[in-house]
């Protein structure tokens, strides 16, 4: 059983971190766990500064005392002003802490999730487009990079969480590619579905290979066989990726489909209305490492459902 002690919510003010605040809640009923509602701030400027979000575009409205004000006064009318803020979603019956504080917003986030053992840290994501898309160093992008516990993004479109949060993730998909990190995606996928009932999805992406080849081309019969024996191949992977115990209660279905692994991932997320992405985290070379271009930083920017990401 996957276990959910503490959740820390880093919230802006915004309506895309209320909109994860409430996911967050949601989880923290379900699994009973203490909820953390955090927010970053800098001394009063004027403008108002960047906010956690990072990336470029409207900026929400502040909870910032005159500029007269003391670190004391300031203190104490942020916290203010973010309670309120959480007061704004049902909080009743749970475990929650409100803390505020001045600092910077990375850094001090990833520290408060290793002061109290955050196991999920729950972020919403700001859904911008074209270039903003390509801008690299917002708070998002290098909490999912630098966070060593599992990291929830839900993304703006994401309709209002369900009254019972079991019903959150009724269809779960996990995309293998057989690392370690995968099968820890995996063991999670398959604790979730489980708890909540829900049907799993097990994927493979062949990457490189045509989704129907050419037979007038030479190499058309060889490139069919080697797909063919190809799916074949992850087909039984996947399978026996599934431990014996979990087979008696769980039946995933298993995919195997070719094009590119992000592009393919999307696509099932919207044909099968895909409740959460539950996604392996690893760095193999420098760019991955850096969370650009990666499949993952792909479908946490794209996704219309959370993403669940866990490291190896």
């Amino acid at each position: 059983m996957t276990e959910i002690k503490t959740i820390l919510c880093p919230v802006d003010f915004s309506a895309f971190s209320r909109h994860a605040l409430q996911h967050a809640a949601q989880l923290a009923k379900w699994f009973n766990s203490q909820l953390i509602v955090f927010y970053v701030y800098a001394p009063p400027v004027s403008p108002p500064p960047v906010l956690f979000g990072g990336l470029p575009g409207p900026i929400p409205p502040q909870p910032f005392p005159p500029l007269t004000a003391s670190p004391e006064q300031t203190q104490a009318e942020v916290t203010a002003q973010l309670t309120k803020f959480a007061a704004t979603v049902d909080l009743t019956g749970m475990q929650v802490r409100i803390k505020a504080l001045p600092g910077s917003p990375v850094r001090d986030i990833l520290d408060e999730a290793k002061t109290v053992a955050s196991d999920l840290i729950v972020l919403g994501t700001h859904g911008h487009t074209g270039f903003d898309r390509l801008v690299l160093g917002s708070v998002t992008e290098k909490v999912l990079r630098k966070a060593t516990c599992a990291v929830l993004t839900v993304p703006p479109p994401v309709s209002t969480p369900p009254a019972d949060p079991v019903q959150l993730f009724k269809r779960i998909l996990c995309p293998m590619d057989f690392s370690d990190a995968s099968l820890k995606a995996l063991e999670h996928a398959l604790s979730l579905a489980k708890e909540a009932d829900a049907e799993l999805l097990l994927m493979h992406v062949i990457e490189g290979l045509p989704e129907a080849p050419d037979w007038q081309q030479p190499a058309g019969p060889a490139v069919a066989e080697y797909l063919r024996l190809s799916e074949e191949h992850a087909l039984a992977r996947l399978r026996a990726a599934v431990p014996a115990d979990a087979q008696a209660w769980c039946r995933p279905e298993t995919l195997v489909l070719t094009g590119k692994p992000y592009e393919v991932i999307l696509r099932l997320v919207a044909e099968r209305d895909v409740r959460l992405v539950v996604m392996g985290v690893h760095g193999r070379n420098p760019i991955d490492r850096f969370f650009f271009g990666s499949t993952t930083n792909h479908v946490v920017r794209a996704a219309t459902c959370p993403v669940l990401t866990l490291k190896d």
